[in-house]
């Protein structure tokens, strides 16, 4: 990994807090004109500094010794002091230098928990691949929940559906439309059918997410317009848990297409007419995105247009 050049960080670290820098340097230096230099100040600059200093103290800093300079046993302790602090200020500083740098910076991505099985670790392998320096803090969670976290700045952005209205609020990009569809028990009296209208499962017990997911959004809308309300058995957190209970028997779902493949004891039919959910990514339409998440977002854009002329 490339680190931020040790100049650059000192020099941001001096506009923070130049006379600690001073003190250090007077400390490490014992000489007035080469510690003015590190400093970034001039002579008489440096010597005012370290009046006032004394003068805030009531006691001196420092004091002559030949054509030298040396610190008093207050100037050594505050010179200990404002190392310690400037070590503190320059990790500071290089961490900020990162978050600038697209190839060194962070992420934090939030994603559905649909989406955590395939899609979103091939995503960051194949961005990785050629930022390999950037780092990434994931969250999982329900879509109501993520969109939450956008508000509070807490993620820069989340991989989720359905995607909200573009306003002063949110911001979006669509990155791909996903196939939905009625996933049976294996023993299911429609298990051998192909394709499914949503109707004939108006009778059926549901197994779902709980409300707030984008999903259960999604079910419920799609139910209602086929006429009827879903009656839920069972209502879970993870679509993984969801298949699960509809392999054991317990009901009936509208799930995303499993990947890589369907579970044991389950059937996907395909809905007529058919059903999809759009994903993509939201964040914050008001406030700045870091240039490292600007560049993840941007990649993902560019690979979901791939995928899509891959399949034309």
């Amino acid at each position: 990994m490339v680190s931020v050049p040790d100049d650059a960080v000192t020099d941001l670290a001096a506009r923070l807090a130049p006379r600690l820098l001073l003190l250090r340097a007077v400390a490490a230096e014992g000489n007035l004109t080469r510690a003015a230099e590190i400093a970034g100040v001039p002579q008489p600059t440096a010597t005012r500094w370290l009046s006032g200093l004394g003068a805030a103290l009531g006691v001196p800093v420092a004091a002559r010794r030949g054509r030298g300079i040396i610190l008093t046993r207050a100037g050594e302790r505050l010179a200990a002091a404002a190392a310690r602090a400037l070590a503190e200020v320059e990790r500071g500083c290089r961490e900020a230098l990162d978050e600038a740098d697209p190839e060194r910076g962070s992420v934090a991505l939030g994603f559905l928990h649909t989406m955590g099985g395939v899609r979103v670790p091939e995503l960051l392998r194949a961005f990785r691949a050629d930022h390999p320096d950037v780092r990434f803090t994931l969250t999982q969670g329900a879509h109501g929940d993520l969109l939450q976290l956008v508000r509070d700045g807490s993620v820069d952005l989340v991989l989720t559906a359905p995607l909200p209205p573009t306003d002063h609020e949110f911001a979006a990009v669509a990155l791909a439309r996903q196939p939905l569809v009625a996933t049976v028990p294996s023993g299911h009296r429609l298990a051998g059918r192909r394709r499914v209208a949503l109707t004939e499962l108006a009778g059926e017990q549901f197994v779902g997410l709980k409300s707030g997911f984008g999903l259960r959004q999604i079910t419920d809308r799609l139910c209602a317009e086929a006429g009827f309300t879903p009656t839920l058995a069972f209502e879970g957190e993870e679509a993984d848990t969801v298949r699960g209970l509809v392999a054991a028997g317990l009901g009936v779902a509208l799930l995303p297409l499993a990947e890589p493949t369907t579970p044991p004891g389950t059937v996907e039919l395909t809905l007529s007419p058919r059903a999809h959910r759009t994903i993509g990514f939201v964040w914050a339409q008001q406030r700045p995105m870091a240039p490292a998440a600007q560049a993840f977002r941007d990649f993902a854009v560019r690979h979901s247009q791939r995928a899509g002329e891959g399949k034309t």
